[in-house]
């Protein structure tokens, strides 16, 4: 008997996908873009031109930057006890890694307000040393690092699970240290992960809204960020002022996760 011929397989998985990626990615990002060509150019820069405007671009995109770097030299030890180590707790510390991806953001802003506010167990704490998290930049990089720690975390950790116990115990018969092992042996493997969980917590830092917006203060040049600075100018009926902001967040962004994704793929060769 003839085997049944799967040479459309490929094509029609492929056309699935690619019809799935346009209808859910690229029209909402085209009709931005459309919508955007219709405005005069003058328009545009005049709205983007003001120190609020660019004082919201530095605070999201600086205060998303430090986050990811911060999560991705805290998510690597924290996921290589979850992977390599078992001790009471563990199943419980696993799943508390998954809160952000579950709680709503709203939540999560109250419970980081309540927690690091003027009245807040570690937020009065820090006012007794003359540091104020709550209403502050500082507030907003807390946020940030808390809805991007499970993107590094769960991108690193299937990757020591898995990694070959071998080569750490060939390293060490050698007579190689920890340190070198870890630097020469152990980094190289996860550094792709490592790149990736990075532009995960730092996409989803610069798109935050609903953790950030509690916390932060929202004080315009201080604390307010462009995803709040989009949504008062959409209620003020502003909407060139907002399309353009939102344009300008769509390539940024995009430029940025394009470079660090070529990045990767020539870390991996």
């Amino acid at each position: 008997m003839s085997s049944p011929d799967n040479s459309l397989t490929p094509h029609l998985t492929l056309g699935i996908g690619l019809t799935y990626v346009c209808l859910i990615v690229l029209v909402p990002m085209a009709a931005l873009a459309i919508r955007m060509a219709t405005v005069p150019f003058h328009d545009i820069v005049e709205s983007l031109n003001s120190v609020r405007v660019i004082s919201a671009f530095k605070l999201s995109f600086g205060l998303s930057l430090l986050a990811a770097l911060a999560n991705t030299l805290l998510g690597l030890p924290l996921a290589w006890v979850l992977a390599r180590y078992t001790f009471p707790g563990r199943k419980v510390i696993d799943a508390l890694i998954d809160m952000p991806f579950s709680l709503p953001t709203a939540v999560a802003g109250i419970a980081l307000c309540g927690l690091y506010g003027p009245e807040g167990w570690l937020g009065t704490a820090f006012e007794r040393i003359g540091v104020q998290i709550a209403y502050t930049p500082a507030g907003i990089f807390v946020a940030m690092l808390f809805v991007g720690l499970p993107f590094v975390v769960r991108t690193v950790q299937p990757i020591i699970t898995n990694m070959d116990f071998s080569l750490e115990e060939t390293g060490a018969c050698l007579g190689a240290s920890r340190w070198y092992v870890f630097r020469r042996v152990i980094l190289p493997t996860l550094r792709p992960a490592l790149l990736t969980g990075f532009s995960m917590a730092f996409a989803r830092g610069v798109g935050e809204y609903g953790s950030v917006v509690f916390i932060a203060g929202n004080i315009p040049e201080v604390s307010e960020i462009v995803p709040l600075l989009i949504v008062s100018r959409l209620e003020s009926y502003d909407f060139t002022g907002a399309g353009a902001l939102s344009l300008v967040m769509l390539l940024a962004s995009f430029v940025m996760l394009l470079l660090i994704n070529m990045l990767q793929r020539r870390m991996a060769q």
